[in-house]
């Protein structure tokens, strides 16, 4: 079949021919804004999952959706590297400079531009990374003080009021949250705490691993009363069917139910491997209808392609030490697993193996389900693992 027509997509963040499976916690969301948006007491919603579920899409879904219905939307991923002062800032300029643009919302989206010029100014010799353009000279004494915890819920509320005034909300849309550090990610929950607390229109939509739950919970105990924190998982199967048949339909292609079971089992519902699947799935086929042959094939094309990508881009940020460690883990099997039987793999004590599970959970590599267990970020990591270092050498 003709490759240029191919509708699948895998990629980092790239949509879907068909979101299937997520419209409950798209409505979940769009009520909850619509509720901010009102001045109704309403949790900021953060979804966690594991990677490859789709949660950059359906974040990036959800900002669509709501900059259609009037919405000031901030977009932002957090990078490993980079403060949370710096990546917020150029984008609140932005949110604030179209918010200047309404009339009765002027005045004060100005007034939030000089507590974003203060803020930034006061901030910049603790975070020299901060780089924003200044439209105003700054307010002495808002949100100027050079302490993020303080700052930045004083301009949240300078943001919200200009906000409120002009009859919409801000909702900053997250990504990889779990990367902010945590006093940062305690000046955050502050500052939306405060907006909550006045019923100023402003919110988040975020999404992280799973390891976030505990993350804000450390650096806020009221985190937990403040979002609500659905899980994004694999698709069902009537789902990840729809995921596979839809854009294929589309395209005037049908698959055998045999080769449609059989993607479905071997990507284990998870979005990102359908696409992967799909793609390859559909460049193997002859013609329509798509046989399970066909699948076969792409079964093969599929590993090797997650392997130089996926899987390996991930694989090349360890060290040799977190590289022994994970593959201890994928010895045990998919997990997750208890500290203590990984380090029996090892030939270690727990303790000694501290340091080295604590690097690969900031990497984003691995997370605690429970006190004491561990388990793979990356679904399906644990047989990569055994194919890229295969036999026993990897243990001396």
């Amino acid at each position: 079949m003709n490759p240029i027509h191919n509708p699948f997509a895998p990629g980092a963040g790239t949509p879907p021919p068909e979101l299937a499976g997520r419209d409950a916690v798209r409505e979940t969301v769009r009520i909850a804004l619509e509720r901010v948006r009102l001045g109704h007491p309403t949790k900021s919603v953060i979804m966690v999952g594991l990677r490859g579920v789709g949660k950059t899409v359906l974040l990036d879904r959800m900002r669509e959706d709501a900059a259609a219905s009037g919405f000031q939307c901030v977009r932002i991923e957090a990078p490993e590297q980079r403060s949370l002062p710096a990546i917020l800032a150029p984008q609140l300029r932005i949110a604030l400079l179209r918010l200047s643009r309404n009339d009765q919302a002027k005045d004060l989206a100005t007034r939030a531009l000089r507590g974003l010029a203060g803020f930034a100014r006061a901030l910049k010799l603790k975070y020299q990374d901060i780089e924003v353009g200044l439209d105003f000279d700054p307010e002495p004494g808002l949100a100027d003080n050079g302490d993020l915890e303080n700052d930045l819920p004083d301009l949240f509320e300078a943001v919200g009021v200009a906000a409120r005034e002009a009859g919409t909300a801000l909702v900053l849309f997250l990504d990889e949250l779990q990367y902010v550090h945590e006093e940062q990610l305690a000046a955050l929950i502050t500052a939306l705490h405060r907006c909550a607390q006045r019923r100023l229109p402003v919110t988040m939509v975020g999404a992280g691993l799973p390891q976030l739950r505990g993350q804000m919970g450390l650096a806020k105990s009221y985190a937990e009363r403040l979002f609500d924190f659905p899980e994004i998982g694999p698709l069902p199967d009537d789902a990840a069917e729809l995921a596979i048949t839809k854009p294929l339909h589309d395209q005037g292609v049908v698959i055998d139910g045999g080769a449609l079971h059989a993607i479905v089992v071997e990507t284990h519902g998870y979005p990102y491997f359908i696409q992967e699947w799909g793609k390859q799935a559909w460049d193997a086929a002859r013609a329509s209808p798509i046989t399970a042959a066909d699948v076969e094939e792409a079964s093969k094309i599929s590993l090797a392609a997650l392997d130089e990508s996926f899987f390996r881009v991930r694989f090349d940020r360890l060290t040799p030490t977190e590289k022994r460690y994970m593959r201890a883990m994928a010895e045990l099997g998919p997990g997750p697993h208890r500290s203590g039987d990984i380090a029996d793999v090892l030939g270690r004590n727990v303790t000694s193996l501290g340091p080295t599970r604590g690097q690969l959970i900031a990497k984003g590599m691995i997370w605690s389900p429970n006190h004491g267990d561990t388990a793979f970020t990356v679904p399906l990591f644990d047989a990569f693992m055994r194919r890229i270092m295969p036999g026993a050498d990897w243990r001396s």
